[in-house]
């Protein structure tokens, strides 16, 4: 029997956090906690954007969006996860393994593309106030929305189809809690130089693509802003970019931070820790971030309340 027959009626095992055994159940709370939070948050953001005539405007619309590709990227990988750490099911067939890969690198590049696509739509509400409205047009937003998942669905399909011609032989553990893609790069037997180099060139390609649209936005940004005279206006202008500020810091943060460790720190630790923080910590902090310190979100949830939740309590 060849090495891809194998992988195909074997599937691979996922060794999740195996070194730490003894950390199993709290590993598991933790990741259960963060996951019910990312879902109540992200659907409850979805459910009151849709729900408020006064927030539908394009950064809410665009918000949406973060929020249902925060969602589906977290609901792609926990619940295998959840069920590795509780029950020991490590076994994942090698369609699921390849859904994984699929769906967590293209909704990885749509958030990256759609920060980027923020960015701008935060440049024209500060800098070109007058033109916001056209310039802005629902048409436009969608079509937008249109270009970021196929650009993130498309380049994951390349990658997967180039992995799935891969062989895997004997090699079934991998050293991760879903399957991503540069561990299954690692467990290939045959060549894996065409895919390596298209990972780095398309990976450059997507973070810096979205991050000179962000840099090139806030850069007018803050020279606008700055010719502001009142200091009181140029704190609100500036506000109003506040939360895309913190929501940029989380997404890029984790792999900056660990690329800039040292040489003797364990890189599979490393990727573990970054892929926590993508699939499990960002989706669950992008809502409380558009909704804490965001006055028309807390209205429209104050609102929500008055019209639609007390009139139902009170026929109780």
């Amino acid at each position: 029997m060849d090495g891809e027959n194998l992988t195909v009626l074997s599937g691979f095992i996922l060794l999740g956090f195996s070194d730490a055994p003894e950390l199993q159940t709290t590993i598991f709370t933790i990741f259960l906690s963060l996951y019910v939070l990312m879902v109540l948050g992200n659907l409850t953001m979805i459910l009151l954007i849709n729900a408020d005539p006064q927030l539908q405007t394009p950064m809410y619309f665009f918000l949406t969006h973060l929020s249902f590709i925060d969602f589906c990227l977290s609901c792609t990988v926990v619940p295998k996860a959840l069920d590795t750490f509780l029950l020991g099911r490590s076994h994942i067939s090698f369609l699921g393994c390849f859904a994984q890969v699929y769906f967590f690198l293209a909704l990885i590049v749509c958030e990256s593309f759609l920060l980027g696509v923020m960015a701008y739509d935060r440049y024209m509400a500060v800098c070109k106030p007058l033109l916001y409205a056209t310039t802005m047009s629902r048409a436009r937003c969608y079509g937008m929305m249109v270009l970021v998942y196929s650009t993130g669905f498309l380049t994951s399909l390349v990658h997967t189809i180039l992995v799935g011609r891969l062989s895997f032989c004997q090699a079934r553990s991998i050293n991760h809690f879903f399957c991503e893609l540069p561990t299954l790069l690692q467990l290939s037997c045959s060549s894996t130089r065409t895919n390596e180099i298209l990972q780095v060139s398309n990976a450059g390609l997507d973070v810096v693509g979205s991050v000179l649209m962000i840099l090139v936005s806030y850069t007018y940004i803050l020279h606008t802003v700055l010719q502001i005279p009142s200091a009181r206006r140029r704190l609100k202008a500036f506000s109003t970019c506040a939360s895309h500020l913190a929501a940029i810091t989380v997404f890029y943060a984790p792999g900056m931070l660990a690329y800039a460790q040292t040489r003797t720190a364990c890189l599979q630790d490393q990727a573990k820790l970054v892929s926590v923080c993508y699939t499990v910590l960002t989706p669950t902090l992008n809502p409380l971030i558009y909704s804490l310190r965001n006055k028309e979100v807390k209205g429209a949830l104050r609102r929500l309340w008055v019209q639609k939740l007390v009139p139902h309590l009170s026929r109780l």
